[in-house]
């Protein structure tokens, strides 16, 4: 999260209503939106493959993924291409599709939360902590925790992306 209780830089992005960050050493660019090439099979959250500079990017809708209503992309939606371990240790780019981009802010060790494990809409192991901005919250997320244990086998594995 912090490095040595210090404060911490991230990206901030708006799925809906609600407020997400992702540690700004995690994401590698942002794109604009752009289709995928689907990939038959595919669980829902799984929008196929994107070409980044060459390379084939798998992209996940971000909104699914949290359990949100999808919606048709906009002008504002855009690709989170963040850095991940993949299958034996290898390092994976992910393409996170978000509806927009706000962003890149610090936060102090102080504003910073652990996530409270209440239910609700998304699970308490993909949040890392809760990051408190003005009045509101942006809840950040670790990419990694994203595909976890209880989806079964790990999520990004039944796609052959991950260990």
């Amino acid at each position: 999260m912090s490095a040595a209780g210090g404060d911490i830089q991230v990206v901030v992005f708006g799925l809906g209503d609600e407020e997400f960050a992702l540690p700004v050493t995690a994401v590698r660019e942002i794109l604009d939106h752009r289709p995928a090439y689907r990939v038959p099979a595919a669980p829902e959250w799984f929008l196929g493959l994107t070409d980044v500079r060459g390379l084939s990017v798998p992209m996940v809708d971000l909104r699914s993924r949290l359990g949100l209503p999808p919606v048709e992309p906009t002008l504002t939606t855009r690709i989170l291409v963040v850095d991940m371990t993949g299958a034996a240790g290898a390092p994976l780019a992910l393409g996170l599709v978000v509806d927009r981009v706000l962003d890149v802010s610090t936060f102090a060790a102080d504003s910073v939360e652990g996530s409270p494990d209440i239910g609700g809409r998304w699970r308490s192991q993909q949040i890392e902590a809760i990051l408190r901005r003005g009045a509101g919250f942006v809840a950040l997320l670790d990419p990694a925790r994203l595909f976890g244990a209880d989806d079964g086998p790990d999520a990004l594995a039944t796609l052959g992306l991950a260990a």
